[in-house]
């Protein structure tokens, strides 16, 4: 049976449509792949005398210390970015096929991702240095298998909070907040996490504790997996009673008012949409690893630029990236009806331009940091204004991927929306600004720099007409294909 779901695996990945788009992805990510390979490889062997040789203890001890953080982070990615059992099972519903067959499968597969052997990389490395300077072989075999075995619980643990976003950021606060206190020295949960990882090493049987409380939380997904598999229970599209508004205020602005409300209700009233947003207000965080000093390779100026990029365009990056796919449900219905796609832009475009304005002023705490950090962020802003909101606008003319407004996964998008033309529209968001003030700052001084990133972004709002007709004329270009794509995915 097994092999009779991989073969169907196989196929509905190389008779897709997306086939080319999909294979250019993988490659992507097999590449990515082997860089963190290496980069845990390294650690694994650099971390033991990085830690000896700063005189911070026992390397050990210190890796125990903080590994409560370690695992709290690779939940919260794991319940950001990995996927969950990946498996058409709707119309196996209908097949002669045991629930406890597909099941078994899906979490099977899980167990091969790579949010769970990546880990290995560092930790066979760090155990084999451990053993090299006369740990003593047993005890490193006992820390090893329980810490490894701790990695895989996250695993099936994320299989059943997924989407139970009531448990898990409240508990992602709480441990922030721990994790603050323990920074300012408040509170030091390490005090009471880190003797139960010594605990593997010290006695090497309760390494193997882990592994039977893995063995209960695969019993228990199982359970929750299977539960959740019926047509009119888990997998039953969620009625509820609609709630009117009418945003009577924007009715001024005409038709382009009109999608102006179609956008806020999504945002409002769907989880994919939601999350997203709420991601984008980590965005506003992002200026901490440079402006603070916190990391001695982002004190260059041109790292500023590239922070306040970041930080004033967090809806952009997460939300406008993925218009139209917002709209797929009903794009079809919109198509077929006598609108403009200049107003329809041009409502997309005003959306990114207030959400851009709000983080900016939410950002007026960097001034903390002094006033040349807020200015980066200031500048970073107008670029995003007047040239990354019309290359958002234009990259996403060509993806063809509908968005599943129901679910909150893969937050950050699909790998069907990667194609080489998005990546190339990419690389200007992030590099040109750069280049810009390098240029400003080599030829004058930093604020030269600053001034003339700014003033490209202002040039942008010059020729926003002219830019408006040519993304208008690509999107009317790529209009049957997108359209074709979006009726293959509802099939």
């Amino acid at each position: 049976m097994f092999k009779r779901f991989l073969s169907l695996q196989w196929k509905s990945f190389v008779r897709s449509s997306s086939f080319a788009t999909n294979l250019a992805f993988k490659i992507l990510m097999i590449f990515g792949a082997l860089y963190f390979i290496a980069v845990f490889l390294s650690l694994g062997i650099g971390s033991y005398f990085i830690i000896e040789n700063a005189g911070l203890g026992d390397p050990l001890r210190v890796v125990n210390r903080f590994m409560v953080y370690y695992l709290v982070m690779d939940l919260y990615l794991r319940y950001m970015l990995q996927k969950m059992p990946v498996m058409n099972i709707r119309p196996l519903l209908y097949l002669p096929i045991k629930k406890g067959d597909v099941v078994a499968f899906s979490l099977g597969k899980t167990v091969l991702s790579f949010f769970n052997w990546t880990h290995a990389f560092f930790f066979i490395r760090f155990s084999i240095v451990l053993v090299i300077n006369d740990y003593p072989l047993a005890s490193v075999v006992g820390w090893h298998l329980g810490i490894m075995a701790l990695f895989y619980v996250n695993n099936f643990l994320n299989i059943m909070i997924n989407n139970q976003d009531r448990v898990f950021y409240p508990m992602l606060l709480v441990l922030t907040l721990l994790g603050v206190s323990q920074y300012y020295g408040w509170f030091d949960i390490t005090r009471f996490t880190a003797p139960v990882f010594d605990a593997f090493y010290d006695i090497p049987l309760l390494g193997l504790l882990p592994w039977l409380l893995l063995v209960y939380v695969t019993w228990m997904s199982f359970r929750y997996f299977r539960k959740h598999m019926y047509l009119d229970a888990g997998l039953a599209v969620k009625k509820e009673v609609g709630k009117t508004e009418d945003y009577a205020w924007l009715n001024r602005f005409g038709n382009m008012g009109t999608f102006l409300k179609n956008d806020i209700k999504l945002i409002r009233r769907n989880k994919r949409s939601r999350t997203t947003v709420i991601v984008s207000a980590f965005f506003l965080l992002y200026g901490l690893f440079f402006f603070t000093g916190s990391l001695e390779v982002y004190e260059a100026p041109v790292w500023g630029v590239f922070a306040g990029i970041f930080v004033s365009g967090g809806f952009l990056f997460t939300f406008g990236q993925y218009v139209p796919s917002w709209d797929s449900s009903y794009y079809p219905l919109m198509m077929s009806q006598n609108i403009r796609y200049r107003e329809y832009l041009s409502s997309k475009w005003y959306l990114i331009v207030i959400a851009t304005l709000i983080s900016t002023l939410l950002s007026v705490f960097y001034l903390y940091f002094g006033w040349q950090v807020y200015l980066a962020i200031l500048v970073g802003a107008v670029y995003n204004i007047g040239v990354n909101s019309y290359l958002v606008l234009w990259g996403g003319a060509y993806i063809k991927t509908p968005i599943d407004l129901t679910s909150n996964k893969k937050a950050f998008g699909d790998s069907q929306a990667f194609n080489v033309k998005t990546l190339l529209l990419t690389i200007p968001k992030l590099l040109l600004p750069l280049l810009v003030f390098w240029a400003g700052e080599w030829m004058w001084n930093e604020t030269a720099g600053y001034f003339m990133v700014a003033l490209a972004g202002i040039a942008g709002f010059a020729f926003k007409d002219s830019v408006f007709t040519l993304i208008e004329r690509i999107y009317k270009k790529e209009k049957y294909k997108t359209l074709a794509a979006y009726r293959e995915k509802a099939a």
